[in-house]
């Protein structure tokens, strides 16, 4: 069983303008990462379909979706919120990311794949039931959970979410849906200034200081997400791969290395072994420091890989 590595060239096409830090240089770093440490040749590659409407639907409002559709410009930018922006060709870079993580959890889970990890943008977990936000327009790991529960009929499906930014789209997609686990850490104060104080029974939210260590998210991950994943025995993980938290991404103020981030993909490794299979699906969300971002993907592949 090999990783599976997933991206369309679409994802490059999204642009918010040069004032905004989500940037096609960011799918570039991590490829380019992938092949100096000789990691991409041991990959599966696959490109990304685009999602359906149907797809969309099992998480995103009608409305919202046409409004997205409708609005997606001919020329120049438009603004759907503060932050998020598209351009001629956003839409199909959205519409792609979403498709990478419907193809990941097929893959894994009709056993062509162990894993996959998907190189993609625009990010999508601050991407509401009915709103853009945070530079993302549709929920990309969201749709996977839903396209899991649905069309393989899982009952437990876990979303493991390491991005310095709390994923407010996921839990408000998920927060009264008991057959998926969302397990987060998170600074805090800090955008989107969620999550503090809303989780329950499946929605683990550790939020951190600014300036917390690696010692510190390893202590949160070992004593709050593991136990909750162990009792959950979730039949399938996805993880929401935001390296935003690395100590070099002036974007996050959190101290996170690329230890750490191999780290805690060994320990979503060891549940997915004993509850899932092995099935773990990995889409990029954060992380805008390049450098720091090739390696810190780069590290969480090799363990997706056994590398």
């Amino acid at each position: 069983m090999h990783t599976a590595y997933i991206t369309h060239p679409a994802c490059l096409g999204h642009d918010m303008g040069a004032i905004f830090p989500e940037e096609a240089a960011r799918i570039h770093a991590i490829h380019d990462q992938l092949i100096a440490s000789g990691v991409l040749d041991h990959l599966l590659p696959f490109e990304a379909k685009p999602a359906s409407r149907e797809q969309l639907l099992r998480v995103h409002a009608s409305e919202y979706i046409e409004r997205v559709f409708a609005l997606s410009p001919a020329a120049g930018f438009v603004e759907l919120d503060g932050d998020t922006r598209m351009n001629p060709h956003s839409l199909q870079a959205a519409l792609h990311a979403a498709g990478a993580v419907v193809l990941g959890v097929d893959l894994v889970m009709t056993g062509h794949a162990q894993n996959a990890f998907c190189n993609i943008r625009p990010p999508g977990h601050h991407a509401g039931r009915a709103s853009a936000s945070g530079f993302c327009l549709f929920n990309n790991i969201a749709i996977g959970a839903a396209h899991a529960l649905q069309h393989h009929g899982l009952q437990r499906v876990a979303i493991a979410d390491f991005d310095v930014h709390h994923g407010n789209g996921t839990e408000e997609i998920f927060h009264d849906d008991p057959r998926v686990m969302l397990c987060s850490t998170f600074r805090h104060p800090y955008y989107p200034y969620s999550g503090a104080d809303s989780g329950n029974a499946h929605i683990i939210n550790v939020p951190l200081a600014a300036g917390c260590s690696g010692a510190e998210f390893r202590a949160a991950v070992s004593e709050h997400w593991l136990p909750a994943l162990e009792r959950f025995r979730p039949e399938l993980i996805l993880i929401s791969a935001g390296f935003d938290a690395h100590r070099e991404d002036d974007m996050g103020g959190l101290a996170l290395q690329e230890a750490d981030y191999r780290w805690v993909t060994e320990a979503l490794k060891t549940l997915a072994d004993a509850h899932a299979g092995g099935r773990i699906v990995s889409a990029l969300e954060g992380g805008y420091a390049l450098s720091a971002l090739g390696r810190s993907a780069v590290a969480h592949i090799k363990s997706l890989a056994d590398l």
